[in-house]
């Protein structure tokens, strides 16, 4: 029976990777095909191509072991596991069906803590001991300062691109832009793929533990990087062309050297947070940055109607996640 679950685990924790690639591909690549830099096809094969990259240099994992350790272990089961995913699933298609570009990360997060909780309180204990709050506080803190970073980020890097370039020759300085984009947009999906991979990994790791097949502490299997980068890679090739749109139209109209600024600061903003082992949102990231670009024009520039609508979304993804998780829980206790 364990087995079996562990398998359900698996697959279902590698299909979760692949939603997160075509529902996150818009990220890397929606302001190069937005400015006509690459085609969709092309786009989406060069951010599959960087996602899965970072699996030969990003060797720390430190993203995946915050992950492994929001629910405390003794109420990490296979049941709060598979509640958990099913729930990171379910709301991550729902908002690539309204092309809404909602965090995959903190769906995830929300998905695991909420489903821990409702274990513990089937078990009679208090909800709140069921989760790791440091670590739950400092992703909460990160859903409003990575946006906030990467603002800031953009719109320093564009004011001193204009800075630098503004005796160029117009036409002369777009052909150049464009041509950085394809670097811009390549660091950002590396930073992406080693972000967002690791949240996967640290779910499996954990699956691994709670089926006693290692001991916490124990070094991560290598199957385990090598599938999710993978997974997150074939996603990416998928292409998520709602958000897409969203992305690189709705909230700012993008040139090739705002499309270069904003990538340059969602790719900086990534590895930082990434060398701590913070799992931000790629989705909070990148969509700050355009924000900062657009701001560098002014205030109007950024059309804000859109730009509340998203964060509500990102307001309201843990709590959700948390209760599909809960009730999803809650079903498999009473079935099982």
């Amino acid at each position: 029976m364990v087995t079996s679950l562990l398998v359900v685990i698996v697959v279902l924790a590698l299909l979760f990777d692949y939603t997160n690639g075509f529902h996150d591909a818009a990220n890397s690549i929606a302001t190069i095909v937005s400015t006509k830099v690459l085609t969709p096809f092309q786009a989406v094969l060069m951010a599959a191509v960087f996602n899965f990259a970072a699996y030969f240099f990003i060797k720390d994992h430190k993203v995946a072991n915050t992950v492994s350790k929001i629910v405390i272990e003794q109420f990490v089961t296979l049941p709060v596991i598979l509640a958990g995913l099913v729930a990171a699933i379910t709301w991550n298609l729902i908002t690539w069906w309204f092309g809404i570009p909602s965090s995959s990360s903190h769906t995830l997060i929300g998905g695991f803590a909420g489903a821990g909780m409702t274990n513990a309180l089937f078990l009679g204990v208090n909800v709140a001991k069921a989760v790791e709050m440091n670590y739950v506080l400092k992703i909460i803190a990160y859903i409003v300062l990575a946006p906030f970073i990467g603002l800031l980020i953009a719109y320093i890097v564009t004011i001193v691109i204009l800075h630098l370039c503004k005796n160029a020759r117009p036409a002369v300085a777009e052909r150049w832009f464009k041509r950085l984009q394809l670097v811009s947009s390549a660091a950002l999906s590396f930073a992406h793929g080693g972000n967002d991979a690791q949240k996967v990994m640290g779910i499996l790791y954990v699956s691994l533990i709670a089926s006693k097949i290692i001991k916490a502490g124990d070094t991560m299997p290598e199957w385990i990087p090598l599938a999710c980068y993978s997974a997150i890679a074939a996603g990416t090739m998928s292409g998520g062309w709602k958000i897409v749109k969203t992305m690189g139209s709705k909230i700012t109209k993008v040139t090739p050297l705002e499309g270069v600024s904003a990538e340059t600061a969602g790719a900086i903003t990534l590895f930082i947070t990434e060398r701590f082992g913070i799992p931000v949102s790629t989705t909070h990231t990148i969509t700050g940055s355009i924000i900062g670009v657009g701001l560098t024009k002014r205030v109007s520039a950024v059309r804000w109607g859109v730009t509340i609508n998203l964060v509500w979304a990102w307001i309201i993804t843990i709590p959700i996640s948390a209760l599909i998780a809960g009730s999803v829980f809650a079903l498999l206790h009473f079935f099982a």
